[in-house]
């Protein structure tokens, strides 16, 4: 049994079926293509995310399989990564603005730059999975490259990649990329992140 045919695990059961159903998937249909217009409600998913002040401190670069921002990005993957990102359907880099640009402009409160991004991203994946589609957020590459490669300021960061596509068939991939897809999926229990009265203390 596939990850995507589990059972939704302890606590998950009555989320909302795009988080309760949401695994990071490794297996990818490298013949699938998305559309424009499928690409454009996950970055409209993403511009809709709050933010600190609605100053919206984050970019995408948006790299569809085939493309030749596609092709500048992969070889600067990890070794870890080079198998299965590659099948996505599309790529998206998140870049964080993390101070202002030479005209002074930018964020008022970068120190929340971080966490906006991080909602932006989020939205993109819940869009995806209303859409059918499958997303796996990924750090291993080579950041420094990618940010000279792609003429990324250095006012912003480059951060993660979300990769999404189809899910394919563990059978034609790697086995060690299909062996991601049978690993467990566990969260922490609920008193060890969330407190009450003081720092430690478990909420009920």
């Amino acid at each position: 049994m596939t990850a995507a045919k589990r059972a939704p695990q302890p606590g998950a059961e009555d989320l909302t079926e795009h988080l309760r159903d949401r695994w990071s998937v490794s297996v990818f249909d490298a013949d699938h293509e998305i559309s424009e217009t499928e690409t454009r409600l996950l970055l409209e998913a993403a511009r809709w995310a709050p933010s600190a002040g609605n100053s919206q401190p984050w970019s995408f670069l948006v790299l569809p399989r085939g493309s030749a921002g596609h092709e500048t990005f992969v070889p600067h993957l990890s070794r870890g990564n080079s198998g299965w990102v590659p099948r996505a359907s599309i790529v998206f880099v998140a870049v964080a603005q993390v101070g202002p640009g030479p005209d002074g402009k930018g964020p008022k409160w970068t120190g929340y730059s971080y966490y906006d991004l991080g909602q932006a991203a989020a939205h993109l994946t819940v869009q995806a999975a209303s859409l059918g589609l499958s997303s796996h957020q990924f750090a291993g590459f080579d950041h420094d490259a990618v940010a000279a490669a792609f003429g990324v300021p250095d006012w912003w960061k480059v951060m993660t990649g979300i990769a999404v596509g189809r899910h394919g068939d563990p059978a034609q991939v790697d086995p060690r990329d299909a062996e991601r897809e049978e690993r467990e999926r566990v969260r922490r229990p609920l008193a060890e992140v969330a407190y009450a009265d003081k720092w430690g203390t478990p909420w009920a």
